[in-house]
């Protein structure tokens, strides 16, 4: 009985060793997850039969340190949840391992070539969420953008006095500010919009419009009691100008003054900006901290692509295993519950970062320490009860 009970030791420690072994070989695998072999005493009834290994169970919801990155589509999660990644096959699996990338077709893949997983973008741009598929980044460049619409909001100074010479753009006693925006016309090449503000009475300012220096029109800013701006005539915030410039589209844009005040203090600009832009060539991407994923471009523009998602499981350590630090459902681990980062209980993503192998080395060293000593005790016993069987038989 003893020899019996000897072996499920030698083999129990095996199992151990082959746990211990596999944590210690994976301490530089980024996402990897350690295991721990758990031992249970075996028994048939009150009869002692040694020790079985339960099962090697696993340490996933243990993260890892998070370490900086020179590479942008290298990623990590801060806080529970793993990246859904789906092969060739359709077959989806679950990472920590944020080693991402593009493949020659501009899909977003892992280093085993999975296509990561989120919510597409429609042709205009927008987020179709609640529909998952495979995410990709475009490359090459974008057109030019006209100038369509531009948001102007600023403070005008109520202490302010009116100018007593009629207005001349020459003339900076004429008027009381000025400010320029910048726009674009279908070309793709840039203009000037200038407004110069003019107090023409209490609560009241004019606004003189000149586009390259060419006047374009004027309007009349009126404010209330309370500094805040009182609407056009439309019961609108904003003003249409357009402009022809020469071998492009007339520029159209609706100038929105929403947030703009009269208070008594210097005037200040807090917004001031228009949506048109340059063409661009690709430069890059970007990945904020809720998934969303851009393309950058010369022009300093960024497009939204898509933005990924995340899953996370009733009971993450139930995950089975497989090749290239990557786990499938099972259903000891319950349905995976997806969305977007930093929603509900979901991590949030961090770029130029990657998340280190939670393995503690000098836990491991000191495990394999002491498997060692208890293999050697079970060999004594072994070699104790052969010393006994060969006393036995040489008394026979």
């Amino acid at each position: 009985m003893s020899f019996s009970i000897a072996t499920s030791g030698l083999n129990a420690i095996s199992q151990q060793l082959g746990a211990i072994s596999n944590n210690i070989a994976n301490t530089g695998t980024v996402g990897y997850k350690s295991g721990r072999a758990e031992f249970a005493a075996l028994y048939a009834q009150s009869q002692p039969l040694g020790v079985g290994v339960t099962g090697v169970t696993q340490s996933i919801t243990r993260g890892g340190n998070i370490i900086s990155s020179s590479n942008s589509l290298d990623l990590a999660i801060s806080g529970n949840g793993f990246f859904v990644v789906r092969d060739s096959t359709g077959t989806t699996s679950y990472t920590r391992a944020g080693y991402f990338g593009t493949d020659k077709d501009g899909n977003l893949v892992n280093n085993l070539g999975m296509n990561m997983q989120g919510y597409p973008v429609d042709a205009n741009g927008n987020l179709q969420v609640g529909t998952v598929s495979n995410l990709s980044i475009m490359s090459g460049s974008i057109p030019a953008k006209a100038t369509s619409g531009a948001s102007f909001t600023a403070n005008f100074d109520a202490n302010a006095k009116m100018p007593t010479t009629t207005f001349d753009p020459t003339d900076d006693t004429s008027y009381n500010n000025t400010y320029t925006t910048q726009v674009f016309d279908s070309l793709g090449r840039e203009h000037t919009l200038t407004q110069y503000f003019v107090k023409t009475a209490d609560n009241q300012w004019g606004v003189h419009y000149y586009m390259d220096g060419n006047s374009i029109g004027d309007e009349t800013l009126n404010f209330g009691p309370n500094g805040n701006m009182a609407n056009f005539a439309n019961n609108s915030t904003s003003r249409d100008l357009t402009f022809a410039p020469t071998g492009a589209s007339p520029i159209k844009i609706k100038l929105n003054y929403a947030g703009t005040t009269q208070y008594g203090s210097d005037f200040s600009v807090s917004r001031n900006q228009g949506d048109g832009y340059a063409s661009g060539e690709c430069t890059g991407q970007q990945v904020d901290e809720k998934g969303n994923v851009y393309a950058t471009f010369s022009n300093g523009e960024r497009m939204l692509q898509g933005q990924l998602i995340i899953a996370n499981f009733a009971n993450p350590n139930g995950l089975q295993s497989q090749d290239g630090t990557t786990w499938a459902q099972t259903g000891s681990s319950g349905s995976p519950l997806t969305g977007a980062p930093g929603s509900g209980l979901l991590g949030y993503i961090k770029s130029n970062a990657l998340e280190e192998s939670n393995v503690d080395l000098t836990s491991e060293l000191v495990g394999l320490m002491s498997a060692q000593r208890n293999y050697q005790a079970n060999t004594k016993v072994i070699s104790t009860n052969d010393n006994m069987m060969n006393a036995l038989m040489q008394a026979v």
